[in-house]
């Protein structure tokens, strides 16, 4: 792995179409659901693109810092929670009470993260620290639907395109050649609001841990496969789902990246679900599709 000092720069793009409404380990319907829990929200899709562009600087030495300035464009759609007006109930497409749907492209939250390595002469083993910053909007207003005239209803504050709070990100990362052709990685990422409206609304703590291999003696080209998993809490606070957020999920991601010229490189991979347990009822992309160009300056 390159280890070469000064700036770069990298634009990410993301699409995830959250389409298929799930319950515990298993897929449900609207009806289903509304026969297990007739108050709750039924939520119908939740379209999610986001183009990231990151600004690095690597030391000669042991330590990296990374801008991350993500932009969301997301458009959602809830048939509501009234079990008399169609709100998830047999017929709910029939738009009822407390649904609304919304469609925004705005900037979110914005990270700060370090990288270092105690040895500067082995970049094995490292430490990840960093800081969400609380950018993103959190009054980002969708339409009602079902009533007339048509009024504005703030979007719940898991789809607001910032959580409102600052969080704190810590971790450890390692990489190691174990043959001529392969080396393998591994990375684990602890994330906790400690700052915000916390009475109102506290994001769940959340766990990563990513373990992949990547294939090295081609000459341009590196194609690699990563195991995902994450755990996050359940949202808290007054105005938070504290029924449907939270859960374990693992997926599966073959992807490459190819070097384009001496500086540039593109790259793309597609993560595929493994394994879902969800708290409540909640919407997952069937697949997860991201693409992006890297330049070192």
């Amino acid at each position: 792995m390159s280890h070469s000092s000064g700036f770069s720069a990298d634009l990410r793009y993301d699409y995830l179409n959250q389409a298929q409404l799930r319950h515990g380990t298993s897929t449900i319907t609207p009806a289903g659901e509304f026969a297990l829990n007739n108050i709750a929200e039924v939520e119908d899709y939740t379209k999610n693109q986001y183009v990231t562009l990151g600004l690095g600087y690597t030391s000669k030495d042991n330590w990296s810092v990374t801008l991350l300035l993500p932009y969301i464009i997301r458009q959602h759609d809830t048939w509501g929670t009234s079990p008399g007006q169609g709100g998830g109930g047999a017929n709910a497409e029939n738009l009822g009470g407390n649904s609304y749907i919304s469609d925004f492209s705005q900037i979110g939250d914005a990270k700060i993260m370090v990288n270092f390595h105690p040895v500067a002469d082995n970049h094995s083993l490292g430490f990840t620290m960093g800081i969400k910053l609380p950018t993103g909007s959190t009054k980002q207003n969708g339409i009602q639907t079902g009533i007339t005239p048509t009024a504005l209803m703030l979007v719940d504050p898991g789809l607001q395109p910032g959580t409102g709070t600052t969080d704190l990100i810590a971790g450890l990362f390692y990489h190691q050649a174990v043959s001529r052709d392969w080396d393998v990685f591994s990375q684990a990422i602890y994330q906790f609001a400690v700052m915000g409206p916390t009475n109102s609304y506290h994001p769940g703590n959340g766990i990563n841990f990513n373990l992949g291999a990547r294939y090295m003696s081609l000459e341009s080209v590196m194609p690699q496969i990563q195991l995902n998993m994450r755990h996050v809490n359940t949202d808290s606070g007054a105005i938070a789902d504290t029924l449907s957020t939270g859960g374990t999920l693992m997926y599966l991601s073959p992807g490459l990246s190819a070097k384009v010229t001496e500086q540039a490189s593109v790259y793309g991979f597609v993560q595929v679900p493994l394994y879902q347990n969800l708290s409540g009822f909640q919407l997952v992309p069937r697949y997860t599709l991201s693409i992006g160009l890297h330049y070192v300056f």
